[in-house]
């Protein structure tokens, strides 16, 4: 598909181009060019536009939370494979029904 620019208008992108390449009303996109060539990508969002500002709080504290736990030694692993970790945590739950069982007594 061919357009012409002038001088006042602005430079339109026809409607089946825009649908064939999935741009919808209200996205956001990025020009770039190099050697005499544009190249037009949707500006695609970044983690502070995707959550509001208290959904960013509580990630942030419990992503702490984690770092805090694995700092103080909070953790198992590393596993050699995934039948190391079943085992792993099939070890855990007999614990705790062993334990719950001894409490009901």
């Amino acid at each position: 598909m061919t357009v012409i620019v002038k001088n006042k208008a602005p430079l339109v992108v026809p409607s089946a181009v825009r649908r064939r390449a999935g741009l919808k009303s209200g996205d956001k996109l990025e020009f770039k060019v190099s050697g005499g060539v544009i190249t037009i990508l949707p500006k695609l969002p970044t983690a502070d536009d995707e959550y509001t500002p208290a959904q960013r709080r509580i990630i942030d504290r419990d992503i702490a939370k984690g770092l805090e736990d694995i700092k103080k030694g909070r953790v198992h692993g590393p596993f050699e494979n995934v039948e190391e970790a079943i085992a792993h945590l099939k070890t855990h739950v007999r614990r705790r029904k062993k334990t719950a069982s001894h409490k009901t007594l």
